[in-house]
């Protein structure tokens, strides 16, 4: 399998949208195993549509993940924090929306994979890591998706990155934005990420 279709292919099994339901720390690997097994479950029936693949795998995985920290840090502190609460959230949005379309477009990648849940572990101090591998007819992969605390207070786990065999999803887009922002301003960059064809 090519890098790019590997990419795709775990990329249509983690990437979702939007609000957060935080997790404690005994309950992330139950639940993540729960998900993704719903999720491979959607993904094997032949008599559903994408779209409607798209619809059910968005409803059961879009709890977990802090969309909102994910955006912020893929676009930048210095950049982040120049932009009105209006901006901030019209970015938010169009980044979310960005990757639910990229999602539905590659479920056609699917081919029968299944996903191990390797083991929850301590990750940069403070966060923890899911190891998970991603096992399929060429070969074991490794997805990762890296969770922090959102409350100092009490328990409440969000992923906010996911690795994907050793690639950060949130890293990447940073790049990506990075290089747009060198070139145009950032509503001229907002214009161009809403275009359905942006990558």
């Amino acid at each position: 399998m090519k890098l790019e279709s590997l990419l795709k292919v775990l990329l249509l099994i983690i990437i979702t949208i939007t609000s957060a339901n935080a997790m404690k720390q005994d309950e992330i690997k139950d639940v993540m195993t729960k998900k993704i097994d719903d999720v491979l479950t959607i993904l094997e029936q032949k008599n559903l549509t994408t779209s409607n693949k798209g619809d059910q795998i968005i409803k059961i995985i879009d709890e977990v993940f802090d969309y909102e920290l994910m955006a912020r840090v893929a676009l930048g502190k210095e950049t982040w924090d120049t932009l009105t609460e209006q901006k901030q959230k019209e970015f938010t949005k169009i980044f979310e929306t960005k990757l639910k379309n990229s999602y539905i477009e590659k479920l056609k990648f699917y081919n029968d994979q299944k996903v191990k849940i390797v083991g929850l572990n301590p990750y940069k101090n403070t966060r923890l890591q899911l190891e998970t591998e991603l096992l399929g007819k060429e070969g074991i992969y490794k997805i990762n998706y890296n969770f922090y605390n959102k409350s100092k207070d009490n328990e409440q786990w969000l992923i906010y990155d996911v690795d994907l065999v050793g690639v950060s999803i949130i890293q990447t887009y940073r790049q990506q934005f990075a290089g747009l922002l060198k070139e145009k301003t950032f509503d001229e960059m907002l214009v161009l990420l809403e275009k359905p064809n942006t990558k």
